[in-house]
């Protein structure tokens, strides 16, 4: 199975997700359906995420299983934050 794509292969714009089907009982649905703020990221910035969350956020474990030094790993993570929208260092208001 294939990732979902975030943007378009041609033009690269925002993709909309339109159907979804299940497997198991063959029930089609369909309507415009929201990505969330991951859907917007690559492969390998997903097992980077996946990484990060495996190594509960801690850099430094990070480093050690990924192989690559402190700041790749900053600058990795400052592109993916603002590849959701946000600005790395930025507060939201509650």
């Amino acid at each position: 199975m294939n990732p979902t794509l975030g943007a378009c292969p041609v033009c690269g714009e925002a993709l909309a997700v339109t159907r979804l089907w299940c497997p198991a009982c063959d029930t089609t649905v369909e309507g415009r359906f929201q990505g969330g703020p991951f859907a917007g990221l690559g492969r390998e910035q997903l097992a980077f995420v996946e990484t990060f969350v495996r190594c509960e956020g801690k850099l430094n474990r990070m480093e050690r299983e990924l192989g690559l030094s402190y700041p790749t790993i900053r600058a990795r993570l400052h592109d993916i934050i603002r590849a959701m929208g946000y600005e790395p260092g930025e507060e939201r208001p509650s």
